[in-house]
């Protein structure tokens, strides 16, 4: 074999090489065209893929979008509607050899589909900004983070993507939010800092590196600047400061600021803002790029180190780079890709076999039905242990304090109870059976805070002047007795429904717990509770029936107390005439001045009704009403001592109580009248001197032992016999076993 021949089998031919650039130009295209793809699905579906990208950054002005329109090799007038500035633009610019005039399209918003074409290049501005100004006045901020994404084939474009971020600023613009340079800093921070992304960062060639505001914001994305590019915009408007070679290369080379091994590029572009088409656009484009490059070499004393610098100066040189360095990204990342987008394909092969197995498993109702009958049991089941006391899930998390329980609810105040109602362990976080007798304590507290109300005069005389008209020995006390039952009802009865709506929501409540406990012991044990995941309809059934169950509770309930309080409050109860009544008494019967406060105090020996604003009586107390002074339990017993049911209207009375025996054999049996004079036992002789000759003490002037201050101490008196029979002998063992006993 000649050496012409082994020579010529080693040297490939030009058809070979034109062949084989082909095939690399075709691969190119194809794997920038798949990743072009996948970033509009990732988009449209809110997935996170590291794709290579191009970010530009930068502040308002700097001339990012010039940039953008010389890469697209076209005018749009982008910079009239302040692209980029409100929301990120996604510009996926394909190099199509047959598209002789540029074919734009958007991706619809949610969507991965793109609309029709735009032929017009001043439509695309407009689309640009009818979206920013709907998708803003929609979410009602001044920036937005979602992007907009234009497809752009062209025969003059390379095959490049490039992110667009709204232009940093120093002040916001007027009728915006003052917040509105920091959000913009954040989101641009937000868009930038994935690893797969690379950052072309312009920075306008008047101002000096040590003066550079956002310089140091981009050190914090990339400090080392290993995936920065650097472009120093407007680089036209500096040459003429340059006279000698020595200025020019120690601008070029940035020494000091950048690293010796971060090199800017250096570009200008045409100023003309008129009406040209786009061939001529981009012919002006190269005719700047020649006279910048000419005046460093003519215009400058020894020209520059053209070297070093050569392949860092004009816009061709910026878009050759970003292309090969972006092609060069795409290759690198293209197994990672693979791998990532078969793991997804896996996972949601895996997840359509699941659903396709659920949606086959439906044929089986009794199948169906026994899970849907195991999961609410198990559901039951946990409601009931956390109401006995179970303290899993963490109650640092899912309890909740007094206060945080009120606002939750929405019942921030006891009706008519003016003072602070702190119950004890106010501020621990609790739920269950835990929380439930704290707002029982609670509900005691409020209902010990409120007394008899004050009546007027007038009242009392139509009830008094009522009742001696009638004639019968009911008199002061009957009338006390009657004012207390009225106040009783018309007070007492708001507190017993906020009670039952109360309980309720920390029953309520309960439902969220018993699922995440569900789950939660599900896991630990290890069991696949996972068959009814996915049935929402019976999740929001189980739901709706369990608040549905839970307001039954608190209707029966309501009824139930309303029913207690209809009968102490009833002309036939003996409430009133009976003070033997201790409270908190039975033997199952809490003892409140114990209650076990459990709240961090100051002090370990405080007492702990020093830290209770609000606290029923003691069960050995000698005084149904807390705060009444001694004088209140003399008359009290008082009370107790027989006097004569029809007295001598010539017998002596004392000023305030008349005091006599009763004579043996004297008593009213006289049918009807029989229950007045029973009801009427605590009657004092007094009742009937003041009604001598028909005439009742009533002067504006009150003096000691007039009737009103009579009526007014004995219906605090009943009231407080009312509340406290109510309180703690019906109402706490009927809302226990209502709400309770049926869990």
């Amino acid at each position: 074999m000649s050496s012409s021949t082994v020579a010529g089998a080693d040297t490939p031919t030009p058809s070979k090489t034109q062949s084989k650039r082909r095939r690399s130009h075709a691969d190119l295209t194809s794997r920038f065209e798949a990743y072009n793809r996948l970033q509009g699905a990732a988009v449209a579906f809110g997935e996170t893929l590291p794709i290579p990208e191009i970010v530009a950054v930068g502040g308002q002005s700097d001339g990012k979008s010039s940039l953008l329109e010389a890469l697209l090799g076209f005018r749009f007038n982008v910079r009239e509607v302040e692209m980029g500035t409100r929301r990120p633009l996604i510009l996926q610019m394909v190099h199509d050899a047959s598209a002789l005039e540029p074919r734009c399209r958007f991706q619809e918003e949610d969507s991965e589909e793109y609309g029709s074409p735009v032929v017009l290049s001043s439509a695309i501005a407009d689309i640009i900004k009818s979206r920013t100004e709907a998708l803003l006045k929609k979410t009602k901020t001044a920036v937005s983070p979602k992007p907009i994404v234009m497809r752009a084939e062209y025969a003059h474009c390379p095959n490049l993507t490039i992110i667009d971020t709204p232009g940093f600023v120093l002040k916001a613009k007027k009728g915006e939010p003052d917040n509105t340079p920091d959000e913009i800093l954040s989101m641009v921070k937000s868009l930038a800092s994935p690893p797969h992304r690379i950052l072309l960062f312009l920075q306008q060639s008047s101002v000096e590196w040590c003066s550079s505001l956002w310089l140091d914001s981009i050190r914090e994305i990339d400090p080392t600047f290993r995936r920065t590019v650097i472009v120093v915009s407007k680089f036209d408007n500096r040459l003429k400061e340059f006279s000698d070679r020595w200025e020019v290369d120690r601008y070029l080379s940035a020494s000091g600021y950048l690293g010796d091994n971060t090199h800017p590029f250096f570009v200008a572009l045409p100023k003309d803002r008129g009406n040209v088409s786009n061939d001529e656009f981009r012919r002006q484009i190269s005719q700047v790029d020649s006279e910048v490059l000419h005046h460093l070499q003519e215009g400058v004393k020894g020209g520059f180190d053209e070297e070093k610098f050569k392949s860092y100066i004009g816009f061709g040189r910026l878009r050759d780079y970003l292309e090969s360095e972006l092609q060069k990204k795409y290759k690198e990342a293209a197994p990672a890709t693979l791998a990532l987008l078969e793991q997804r394909c896996s996972e949601l092969t895996s997840e359509l076999a699941r659903m396709d197995s659920k949606i086959q498993a439906t044929s089986d109702v009794s199948h169906l039905r026994k899970s849907a009958m195991l999961h609410a049991a198990s559901i039951s089941n946990h409601v009931g242990a956390l109401i006995d006391g179970a303290a899993d899930p963490s109650p640092e998390l899912w309890g909740k304090t007094t206060v945080e329980e009120r606002s939750r609810s929405g019942i921030g105040v006891w009706p008519g109870v003016t003072a602070d109602v702190n119950p004890p362990n106010a501020t621990l976080r609790l739920y269950g059976g835990a929380a439930f007798e704290r707002v029982m304590h609670e509900f005691r507290c409020a209902a010990y805070s409120i007394e008899c109300p004050s009546v007027s005069r007038e009242k009392v005389a139509n009830i008094l002047l009522a009742h001696a008209g009638r004639g019968g020995g009911r008199g002061i006390t009957e009338a006390a007795a009657e004012i207390a039952r009225a106040a009783a009802k018309s007070w007492l009865a708001p507190l017993l429904d906020t009670a039952c709506d109360r309980l309720s929501f920390v029953l309520g409540s309960l439902f969220d717990l018993a699922l995440e406990r569900n789950c939660s012991h599900d896991s630990e044990c290890g069991i696949k509770g996972d068959d009814m995941d996915g049935y929402v309809g019976f999740h929001a059934a189980l739901r709706c029936a369990y608040n549905r169950f839970i307001g039954d509770l608190a209707k029966k309930c309501k009824q139930l107390v309303r029913h207690h309080l209809d009968s102490v409050t009833s002309p036939y109860s003996q409430v009133c005439y009976f003070n033997d009544f201790q409270p908190c008494s039975g033997p199952n019967a809490l003892s409140y001045s114990k209650v076990l406060e459990l709240s961090d105090t100051s002090s370990a020996s405080r007492d702990v009704r020093r830290d209770q604003e609000n606290i029923p009586p003691e069960k050995n107390a000698q005084e149904t009403t807390p705060g009444k002074t001694g004088e209140t339990r003399d008359v009290l017993r008082e009370s107790h001592i027989t006097i004569p049911e029809t007295p001598s209207p010539d017998q002596p009375g004392d000023a305030a109580f008349g005091v006599v025996k009763k004579e043996p054999g004297i008593c009213n049996d006289m049918g009807p009248r029989k229950r007045a004079s029973r009801m009427g036992g605590n009657s004092k002789n007094s009742d009937n001197v003041r009604l001598q000759n028909g005439v009742i003490l009533f002067g504006n002037g009150e003096r000691s032992g007039s009737p009103y201050s009579d009526i007014c101490v004995s219906a605090a008196q009943h009231f407080a016999r009312i509340r406290g029979v109510l309180v703690e002998r019906g109402v706490t063992s009927t809302l226990n076993s209502g709400f309770l006993t049926p869990w």
